[in-house]
């Protein structure tokens, strides 16, 4: 219980500080944001007017306390850009996004776990190289070039799939899948081709360890000495890969989003740096630390049920004195 409680402490703790870092380096940014929104033509009066209303009349210190204040009971402020609350923006934003990442990671997972063990099966036979350079390939490729490949062979030869376009998932369950199947094979193609490379060599790692030769050695089937020993050493290192290939994609595919008109936080993203839309920055810093953070502590709790051995020494660590009885 006490591992828990300080991964949830490092958590808040880490999260206060990139909140604390953020906020102060816009503040050292130059410009003033009431006569950016106003624009040059403004008198001082309505300067002064909006720097009142927006705050900017109160100490730094002040103006920090109020905006996270804010930020913990949902409030980020409101955007220059678009007129509208930062929370409400990210939110819309975000389901896009999250759907995105869902069809992504069962792409992700299947092809880098499918040719990850069909790569590490196959290792003596002849396939094996030209196979893996095919999977470097894909590891080389940048996604967008993936995803305008796809276009033109999806959508503009064959017609299958649209080249834009989101359709939410409230409206129809097919249609939403369908409108994201191209921009989430982009990213799941080299995303899926990494997965399968640590996969491989994880399990053929694990493969000429000493406890599966005593495995074998004891007449247990290849097919119980991988399900009972390899595969669960093995999903280790995958899952580290999988969470970090998570942050990127909740992050915001900025590129992707971009070439099939995704309405998600890497659109979002971009827009906002365009604009100098600070409030709208800081918000979506804060939004992709809180997942950084969210999918690392995810991880280190699969890794405690993954493999039990790691529960045990977290046990031991707790109780000390049980665990030398």
């Amino acid at each position: 219980m006490k591992f828990y409680i300080k991964k949830a402490l490092d958590f808040i703790t880490t999260l206060f500080l990139i909140s604390l870092l953020t906020f102060f380096v816009f503040q050292l940014l130059p410009g003033n944001p009431a006569l950016a929104i106003l624009g040059p033509e403004a008198d001082s009066a309505q300067v002064q007017a909006l720097e009142s209303k927006m705050g900017l009349n109160k100490s730094i210190g002040q103006r920090y306390l109020s905006w996270i204040g804010g930020a913990i009971r949902g409030d980020l402020g409101v955007s220059y850009q678009y007129n509208q609350s930062v929370s409400k923006l990210i939110g819309g934003s975000f389901s896009v996004t999250l759907s995105l990442a869902l069809v992504t990671l069962i792409f992700t997972v299947f092809i880098g776990y499918f040719f990850g063990f069909f790569y590490a099966y196959i290792r003596k036979s002849a396939l094996c190289k030209p196979l893996m350079s095919i999977q470097q390939i894909w590891f080389s490729v940048p996604s967008f070039c993936t995803a305008l490949l796809l276009i033109l062979v999806f959508s503009v030869k064959l017609g299958l799939f649209p080249t834009m376009g989101y359709v939410p998932i409230s409206e129809d369950f097919f249609s939403w899948l369908h409108s994201l199947a191209l921009p989430a094979l982009s990213l799941a193609l080299g995303s899926g081709a990494i997965l399968a490379r640590y996969t491989t060599t994880s399990i053929l790692g694990e493969a000429k360890q000493d406890y599966v030769r005593t495995a074998r050695s004891k007449g247990l089937s290849e097919a119980l000495v991988i399900r009972r020993h390899i595969l669960r050493n093995a999903l280790l290192p995958s899952v580290t890969t999988l969470g970090l290939i998570m942050v990127e994609i909740l992050g915001g595919s900025i590129i992707i989003e971009n070439v099939f008109s995704l309405p998600g936080i890497g659109r979002l993203i971009a827009s906002s740096i365009q604009t100098r839309d600070f409030p709208l920055i800081q918000g979506l810093v804060l939004y992709l630390a809180l997942i950084t953070l969210f999918c690392n502590l995810a991880v280190d709790f699969l890794y405690s049920l993954i493999d039990p051995r790691i529960s045990l020494r977290i046990h031991r660590a707790e109780n000390p004195q049980g665990a030398g009885a």
